[in-house]
């Protein structure tokens, strides 16, 4: 239980980041929670001199020395100090659903938990949930992480004849708004592998993201007296509709899923003179990838010569990519771990590719092979989050498990 303690301990610190505040961090209060971490690590046994905390960053790196005389690889776990600014994590109020019948659940505030809108629910018939009152965010992502991480941690240093390597963990800051790893010290971590415990349902194992690109276009029209604009008037805005109808459908976020990509319009903003879209264009697939930049690329070239007189400008940049080349094959031990130790605990592995980034996929190819594992919540970024304990239990154990499977190897 002592995991679960952690759990509803951390959630009272309101950690959300923020986009706008222009800071690393974004937003005090994972300082708050870096330094209840630093100060648990030492009161568990974590000795001063394994701990780094990175004051300015706001960055905590530990480490529990191995035990054994054989070349064990260290390894390492990670999760986010932040939650979501999508929803308020301030004053979180939680509730426990003991028994849990599989119908539906009132939040409070107007909110009901149902499993008409969210089937996941039944999976967890008989389990105790946690949700909030309806009016914040839980916070398992990703202190449910946080929380598993630390409890594994513990029964190491109180169980030390149990033989195993360097186990290495980190709390990074701004994961939700795209930052993690931006200041991430390879070297005071000190992981030969790794996994972010930064997943959903227990089982989750994630080592597919996807390539990621953003777009800028910009196009510049001709603005002139509406009663006068016959064969003068070039209209920009009207230009970026045609610009965003010659993209299919059928290759939206709103009607694609599993490894299938997409060109999602974030932003349109303007007038007759200038008018500024921004996309963020996502795949799997590498070819595909580079098949949708030069897509748009061409979409716009050709829409600028249908209207000579208009200026259009697509100014497209990479964001990250699939960090599966990083993994298979070279690193498909790690994987394969993993699922070993999920096998043993009884939980049914789940391959799942990630329609989005994660930290782990930066950090493998910045030389660190980092899959992503469960961390056991549903619902993330909103007012309909919850976990359940016994995942977090779970969980736990899992942890602990990869570890022994390393040093069975």
């Amino acid at each position: 239980m002592r995991a679960i303690e952690r759990f509803l301990h951390y959630i009272t610190v309101d950690t959300a980041s923020s986009e706008e505040s222009g800071k690393h961090p974004s937003t005090s209060g994972q300082f708050d929670l870096a330094r209840v971490l630093v100060m648990d690590l030492l009161r568990m046994g974590i000795s001063a001199g394994d701990i780094t905390y990175d004051e300015e960053h706001c960055y905590v790196y530990a480490r529990l020395k191995g035990n054994s005389e054989r070349d064990i690889p260290a390894v390492g776990f990670i999760s986010h100090l932040d939650t979501s600014p999508e929803a308020s994590g301030k004053n979180v109020r939680t509730q426990f659903v003991y028994d849990y019948d599989g119908g539906e659940i009132e939040l409070g505030n107007g909110k009901m938990l149902s499993p008409s809108v969210f089937p996941e629910l039944l999976l967890y018939k008989g389990q105790t949930l946690i949700t909030t009152d309806g009016q914040t965010l839980l916070g398992a992502d990703d202190k449910a992480g946080i929380a598993e991480i630390m409890s594994m941690l513990e029964y190491f240093i109180e169980n030390p004849d149990i033989e195993h390597g360097d186990i290495c963990v980190a709390f990074t800051p701004d994961e939700e708004i795209g930052e993690g790893t931006e200041f991430f010290d390879l070297k005071a971590f000190g992981a030969d592998v790794a996994y972010t415990v930064d997943g959903g349902i227990l089982g989750e194992i994630s080592y597919e993201n996807f390539n990621a690109a953003s777009a800028k276009i910009t196009i510049k029209g001709c603005n002139v007296h509406p009663g006068e604009a016959k064969d003068k008037m070039i209209n920009s805005q009207r230009i970026a509709f045609e610009i965003d109808g010659a993209i299919p459908a059928a290759e939206r976020p709103e009607t694609t899923c599993d490894r299938e990509g997409f060109f999602h319009l974030c932003s349109i903003s303007g007038d007759v003179s200038q008018t500024t879209m921004k996309y963020i264009i996502r795949d799997h697939d590498k070819n595909l990838f580079e098949e949708k930049k030069e897509r748009i690329r061409k979409i716009c070239e050709k829409t600028m010569a249908a209207h000579p007189g208009c200026g259009i400008t697509a100014d497209i940049s990479d964001t990250y990519y699939n960090m599966i080349e990083k993994i298979i094959p070279d690193n498909k031990h790690i994987v394969d771990i993993c699922k070993r130790a999920m096998k043993k605990d009884g939980i049914e592995p789940l391959d799942v590719p990630v329609r989005g980034g994660t930290d782990g996929a930066m950090l493998s190819f910045k030389g660190l092979p980092c899959p992503n594992i469960c961390a056991g919540g549903h619902n993330f970024h909103g007012v309909y989050e919850y976990i359940s304990v016994e995942s977090i239990e779970k969980i736990t154990k899992l942890l602990s498990g990869i570890v022994l499977e390393f040093a069975d190897r």
